[in-house]
């Protein structure tokens, strides 16, 4: 019987390989961000197009390489950074395992070209699908430039599981947050297609984190400076009033080294018990200063999940940290000496009188009378008329009873069977047909008293001219001076106390619709919106909140399923149920 195992050749294994390392354009960009940070550059340029998806180039003045070192860079576990065992126990650089150029080479087209310091003369070399292709000297400025085209263009299957322009760019800028925070000494500009997004100077790292999320974020941040013989703690929390509903401003940072971990964020998590909502989390910069043998990076191949030695005693200091900073704020106002002075307001405003608004008073409102269902119901929802005939239909089904269970799951029986409703979903389902109707058909809006101004940070603008049209569509009208967004109107969907929250909620969505699977931009922005804007799981309902949803949910076209085809209800028939037993 003949041999079955093969050795498979180089260019499979390689690409194989390249799957652990490079997951999506930011990928590509973390990797040579770091390379560029261990090569002690002081500036660093990113220049992305198309999300990445056709060019990933990052430019530095760091100390460049050699034509051999060039050449070794690009062969796997290939790395200047250890040189035996012990030294993966004690990392102090951002790159060590020597795999990421040479995966990303078998991915895609690079051109690298480098000068090292103190030397006239410079290489370059042209690399696609791993092979070389030129090479040859050239007279170049100090650094390293690496630029990587077409990324997975002769892996098909691999760019066609790429999500959309927005959702790529999302995580780049992520990448390049987690990078620019940890390093605010290095000077960094950003670039998408064609546009400066982002130029930040060498700075503390208080101006980082407000260059970065703008100036609101200014008065919100409470410092930390915690020291101990097992870790040093320094950084930011921001106070629990700017605690949002994603964790878009968490970021943990274990000697500069952006990472995740679940027992961190828990115990920073726990000291914010009692000071904030339920479904909102708190936002933090935190830098944790440990002995590198005390830790072990080399989990997983994206260097992003890191092992404590003494993961028990760090949990406790974390805690009482962050608390005991908590209590401070609370009775110590935080003094600001690195504030700019002309964001003050003057002393001739303060001595100024206030002018004393105008107050109409209705006599005949009465608080404690409701007109009708339909208005009730409205406080909760957007109710259209066309929907009361059929939820009137609806109504007349023999159903017994309603209820809520572990605010999740609405619960409805009837005479022959039992319904199951994920809350959740099943408002996703209503929001996204009832979006979708108002983009594609002349949507309603509501013209606000008072307009509603929200000051997006670097990253929101760029997520938000990616979909300027289909806000409009939707019925927002709107103008965007430089950052600061004035909202005159909106759609009759959303309530006015909430558009600020919904829209940051939106832009900072940790989600990833893939708008492939999307009829069109414009379908997968209602997907997106609806999951943004839903009620979330934990959010206790009212009778009158659960009849209504039940009604608007069996009203809709597709009841069955949610806009990213999760299923939305189950039946258990009487049968069904006496099985069971």
């Amino acid at each position: 019987m003949p041999d079955i195992i093969k050795i498979l050749p180089t260019e499979v294994s390689n690409k194989i390989a390249a799957g652990e390392v490079v997951q999506r354009p930011s990928s590509v960009l973390k990797e040579l961000l770091e390379n560029s940070i261990d090569a002690n550059s002081s500036k660093i340029k990113i220049v992305i197009k198309n999300a990445g998806k056709n060019l990933i180039q990052v430019i530095d003045d760091g100390q460049g390489m050699s034509r051999n070192d060039m050449h070794k860079s690009f062969v796997k576990h290939a790395t200047s950074k250890i040189n035996k065992i012990d030294d993966i126990f004690s990392i102090n650089s951002m790159g060590f395992r020597g795999e990421a150029l040479a995966a990303i080479a078998s991915v895609s087209m690079i051109e690298m070209s480098s000068s090292k310091i103190n030397e006239n003369d410079g290489y370059f070399i042209e690399i696609n699908g791993g092979k070389i292709i030129s090479e040859k000297e050239i007279i170049g400025n100090k650094g390293t430039s690496m630029k990587v085209q077409n990324l997975f263009y002769n892996i098909p299957a691999r760019r066609n599981f790429l999500k959309s322009d927005f959702v790529e760019l999302k995580h780049i800028i992520n990448v390049f947050n987690n990078i620019a925070l940890s390093h605010n000494k290095i000077e960094f500009t950003f670039i998408n297609n064609d546009e400066e997004i982002f130029y930040l100077k060498k700075e503390s790292l208080k101006k980082r984190i407000i260059s970065i999320f703008g100036e609101k974020i200014r008065e919100n941040l409470v410092p930390v400076n915690e020291n101990t013989q097992i870790a040093n703690l320094n950084g930011f929390i921001l106070k629990p009033a700017f605690a949002k509903k994603s964790r878009s401003n968490q970021f943990i940072f274990v000697n500069n080294r952006s990472v995740k971990s679940q027992f961190i964020n828990h115990s920073i998590f726990s000291s914010y018990e009692g000071l904030i909502r339920d479904g909102y989390y708190p936002g933090y910069f935190l830098f944790i200063d440990i002995n590198p043998n005390k830790i072990d990076v080399n989990v997983h191949p994206n260097k992003t999940e890191v092992k404590f030695d003494d993961d028990q005693h760090l949990y406790s200091i974390i805690n009482s940290a962050v608390k005991h900073c908590l209590g401070i704020y609370q009775v110590i106002p935080v003094l600001d000496f690195e504030k700019d002075p002309s964001m003050d307001v003057s002393y001739n405003n303060v001595k100024s009188i206030s002018k004393v608004p105008s107050i109409e008073v209705n006599s005949e409102f009465n608080p404690f009378h409701i007109a009708n269902d339909l208005e009730f119901e409205n406080l909760f929802f957007k109710k259209s008329k066309d929907k009361i005939e059929s939820d009137q239909e609806f109504a007349s089904k023999d159903f017994i009873k309603i209820f809520q269970i572990f605010n999740k799951f609405i619960v409805s029986a009837t005479t022959s069977s039992l319904i199951i409703i994920n809350q959740n979903l099943a408002h996703q389902r209503i929001l996204y047909e009832s979006f979708l109707k108002s983009i594609f058909q002349k949507s309603n809006s509501q013209k606000l008293v008072f307009p509603v101004e929200i000051d997006l940070t670097k990253r929101q603008l760029s997520m938000f001219n990616m979909i300027d049209s289909e806000f409009k569509s939707l019925g927002f009208i709107y103008e965007l001076e430089k950052t600061l967004l004035k909202i005159s109107s909106v759609p009759d969907q959303f309530k006015n106390d909430s558009i600020e929250e919904i829209i940051d909620n939106f832009l900072n969505s940790e989600s990833d619709f893939d708008s492939k699977k999307s009829l069109s931009n414009s379908d997968f922005f209602a997907k997106a919106l609806s999951k943004s804007f839903s009620i979330k799981t934990g959010h206790k309902l009212n009778l009158s909140e659960q009849e209504f949803l039940v009604n608007q949910l069996f009203s809709c076209k597709e009841p069955n399923l949610s806009p990213d085809n999760k299923q939305i209800f189950i039946t258990l028939s009487k049968n069904d149920i006496e099985n069971i037993f």
